[in-house]
C-alpha cells in the first residue's frame, strides 16, 4: 500500500494551478473536465503518479469558495533552502503567512504559505539546518 494523493477543493482552478505549478514548482500531470458532473480534476506534483504522492485539485463548476473548517491542517513540502524558497515565493506574489524559523517547542525550521483558496502549505527545511542561506532567527509562531 502507498498514499496516492490528497484532494483539495479549489474555488479558482487557474489561480490554484498557477500557485502550485509556478510558485511551488509542481508539474501539471493531468487534467480532465467532467461535464456531466460539472467538475474538473487536475493532478499536480513533483513526480509521476506511479511513484510519487500528488495533489488532486478539484474544481466544482460554479463554486468559488469553500468553508475550510477547523479540522483541516496543512500539506507539507520539504525544501533544501527554506529562506531562499520563501523569498522566491514572495517575489512571485505568493503569501508567506509564517516566516521561516524554528517550530514552537522544537528546532526544525519551518514556514507556512497560503494558496489562493486559503489552504496552508508547510515548508520544512530538509537536512541540517546549517544548509539554509540564513540562520534561523525568527521566533516560532503558531499558524
Amino acid at each position: 500500500m502507498r498514499l496516492l494523493h490528497t484532494m483539495l477543493r479549489v474555488g479558482n482552478l487557474e489561480e490554484s494551478l498557477k500557485f502550485y505549478c509556478d510558485v511551488l514548482g509542481m508539474k501539471l500531470l493531468r487534467q480532465k473536465d467532467y461535464p456531466g458532473g460539472e467538475f474538473t480534476l487536475a493532478f499536480v506534483g513533483y513526480g509521476d503518479e506511479s511513484d510519487h504522492t500528488v495533489l488532486e485539485l478539484t474544481y466544482n463548476w460554479g463554486t468559488s469558495q469553500y468553508d475550510l473548517g477547523d479540522a483541516y491542517g496543512h500539506i507539507a513540502i520539504g525544501v533544501d533552502d527554506i529562506y531562499a524558497t520563501c523569498d522566491r515565493i514572495k517575489q512571485q506574489g505568493g503569501n508567506v503567512v509564517r516566516e521561516p524559523g524554528p517550530m514552537k517547542h522544537g528546532s526544525t525550521v519551518i514556514a507556512f504559505v497560503q494558496d489562493p483558496s486559503g489552504y496552508k502549505v508547510e515548508l520544512i527545511q530538509l537536512g541540517t539546518q546549517g544548509t539554509a542561506s540564513k540562520p534561523p532567527t525568527a521566533t516560532a509562531q503558531t499558524v
